[in-house]
């Protein structure tokens, strides 16, 4: 009979951060099998393929997926170029997946359907911690089970967006108008133009989504006059996102910051603010979308929408495990207060590992961005730390799981530029003659009374320590 510890791990995601987690698995020895419902690895990063991410490509490879490449003889790309989703898929995942102590185990189309304790209930507890894991999991041929000694949730939340309403919940006639609204960011310039081009949009959304959204839609002014654009926000007014928000000093994100400031100056651009919708009907082949403006009551006639308010985890298929999480972000209780989008942006969590992520069920964990329940901040660097830890700890080096460490983007990178290659022009250009400051967003800083925006010579920070210390 084969003991619990010869068994593999399961891995639930073929994302950046879970076939790192395979990658770190096969480096102690630990036999990954890897599950995800799409049929190619990173199927969700796919889905915004057209997307240009913000870091660059040296804060997107894990340090054990890259070691395992490299064996195979892998040409990493130009580590300070800014790839897009489809990228990260194609020269990174793809040959990830390929390296064969990931592919002998990896399992696509295969929709993870529950996880449990093998012949225990949530409710049993006697020898709970010793028993194996069972994954159930539905592909082509069916429903299958497989056992196995530890399970990694890195799932994401792509699958899951929020919906329209302020308070969480769809508003009546937005499920049956499925057809006219999307979220997350389609890519309205290439397979889905025909849909916006010569369109009224509505973009619903305060964050850079929305912003990438609303700038490819006005690519599309250009091919047709007719084509407009509304961009709603739902809480805040568009000086707080244009100063200190969109203005965050990774290169792409500031070009974001910028060029929507020049299409509302333009008046290319119609902002909503103070948004608030509160119905959607249907007029013909057209949306009207009731809703609340600055207070107002107003009917928005659109052909389109777009929800970009976030996303948030799926839990129903481990209702048999024994988890718990913080019931305002939805994330590991310990790990909450430090993710808190009330109180933090990426740049303030510290790394964290283990003791951040426990559950109260043992070899149980959730990592990558749904270990940040509802927080729109996770980086992909902190997911890789994340896996090493948990991954440490599996293989019983406790030590070094809780010697935790990152190396990030300081607040104010600048050590790229969209096209690739590394800038010196700093965020947003060169600041004013009259002010002392580096660049315009230090500026900017500068004058809410901040000490800058930190993109001086230092362009990264390495945070290390020992967790719970």
């Amino acid at each position: 009979m084969i003991s619990k510890n010869e068994l593999p791990v399961a891995v639930i995601g073929a994302g950046p951060v879970g076939l790192a987690a395979a990658a770190h698995l096969a480096a102690r020895n630990l036999h990954p099998i890897v599950f995800d419902k799409g049929e190619s690895v990173g199927a969700a990063l796919l889905s915004w393929g057209h997307v240009r991410v913000f870091s660059p490509w040296k804060y997107n490879i894990d340090d054990e997926a890259r070691t395992l490449l490299d064996r195979g003889g892998w040409k990493p790309p130009a580590p300070d170029d800014l790839p897009n989703g489809r990228e990260i898929v194609e020269e990174y995942l793809v040959p990830l997946s390929s390296v064969p102590e990931i592919a002998s185990g990896l399992k696509l189309g295969a929709t993870v359907l529950a996880v449990a304790r093998d012949g225990l209930d949530k409710v049993s507890s006697a020898g709970r911690d010793s028993a194996p894991f069972v994954v159930r999991y539905a592909d082509a041929d069916g429903e299958h089970e497989v056992v196995v000694q530890a399970v990694i949730d890195a799932s994401g939340t792509w699958g899951q967006p929020n919906p329209i309403a302020l308070n969480g919940l769809p508003v009546p006639g937005e499920a049956t108008s499925s057809d006219l609204v999307s979220y997350g960011i389609p890519d309205v310039t290439g397979s889905r133009r025909a849909d916006y081009l010569g369109k009224r949009t509505l973009v619903v959304g305060s964050g850079h989504s929305a912003i990438n959204v609303a700038l490819a839609l006005m690519e599309l002014q250009a091919s047709d006059s007719k084509t407009e654009v509304l961009w709603a926000l739902r809480r805040h007014g568009v000086e707080r996102l244009l100063g200190g928000g969109l203005n965050d000093q990774l290169p792409e994100r500031g070009a974001l910051g910028l060029a929507a400031k020049k299409a509302m100056d333009d008046g290319r651009l119609q902002m909503l603010t103070s948004f608030s919708a509160r119905t959607i009907t249907r007029d013909g082949d057209r949306l009207v979308v009731g809703s609340l403006v600055n207070g107002t009551p107003r009917d928005v006639e659109v052909d389109r929408v777009v929800v970009t308010t976030g996303f948030r985890p799926d839990f129903s298929f481990l209702r048999e495990l024994r988890i718990e999480i913080d019931p305002t972000v939805e994330a590991p209780p310990a790990l909450a207060p430090l993710i808190d989008p009330n109180f933090h942006s990426c740049g303030t969590v510290p790394p964290h590992g283990v003791e951040k992520l426990k559950h109260p069920e043992k070899d149980f964990f959730i990592v990558g961005s749904k270990s940040y329940g509802r927080a729109p901040t996770f980086l992909m660097k902190t997911g890789y730390e994340q896996v090493r830890s948990v991954v440490a700890e599996f293989a019983g080096d406790h030590v070094a799981a809780r010697q935790v460490q990152l190396v990030l983007p300081e607040t104010g990178v600048c050590s790229a530029d969209p096209g690739g290659k590394s800038s010196s022009a700093c965020c947003g250009g060169p600041a004013p003659e009259t002010v002392d400051a580096c660049c315009v967003a230090d500026a900017v800083a500068k004058v809410e009374g901040k000490c800058g925006c930190g993109c001086g010579p230092k362009t990264e920070k390495s945070v290390r320590g020992t967790e719970g210390a």
